[in-house]
């Protein structure tokens, strides 16, 4: 299971005027948990912020799924709820999920969570969207995080050398 962890990192950045200036971004990273996602934010800070940095903050989100689109800047929070029956007491259970889409607008947020939902086979609705302070999303990627490093000899090479011997 995903699990999305907000990171706020404090950093000196340029701004529109070319002065540096220390600013507090929020950063989103899916770990496993707060020590994967404390690692994979300071990866992502040392590759993509030039100076020095400071993580100031991670916490859990609630955030259920993201909607990535290559075309916009800003980031929704969408809520989406719908209606299940409990299979325990054959009662009616209303669901909140939250998604975070990026688009331009509120409308086109909508537009974006109602299309990646329509293949769902129960009813839902979307209550509320509201624009986050999310600077970037860094989802897992299992080709990178694979790659071992040329300094490193994989466990099951050590393995075989062991048998020969």
């Amino acid at each position: 299971m995903k699990i999305w962890y907000s990171c706020k990192v404090k950093y000196g950045k340029v701004n529109d005027e070319g002065i540096m200036k220390q600013t507090t971004d929020v950063f989103l990273v899916d770990a496993m948990s707060y020590t994967e996602a404390e690692s994979r934010i300071y990866e992502a800070m040392e590759r993509d912020v030039s100076g020095e940095f400071s993580v100031t903050n991670i916490s859990k989100t609630n955030i259920g799924d993201l909607v990535h689109f290559e075309d916009a800047d800003y980031w929704y929070k969408a809520k989406v709820s719908y209606s299940t029956v409990d299979g325990d007491s054959d009662k009616e259970v209303k669901v909140n999920t939250y998604f975070l889409v990026n688009a331009e607008d509120v409308k086109q947020a909508f537009d974006r969570v109602s299309e990646s939902l329509n293949s769902m086979l129960v009813p839902f609705e979307i209550p509320a969207i509201a624009k986050t302070n999310v600077v970037e999303v860094y989802p897992f990627d299992a080709e990178a995080e694979e790659q071992i490093p040329d300094n490193l000899t994989p466990v099951s090479e050590l393995e075989e050398e062991e048998v020969e011997d």
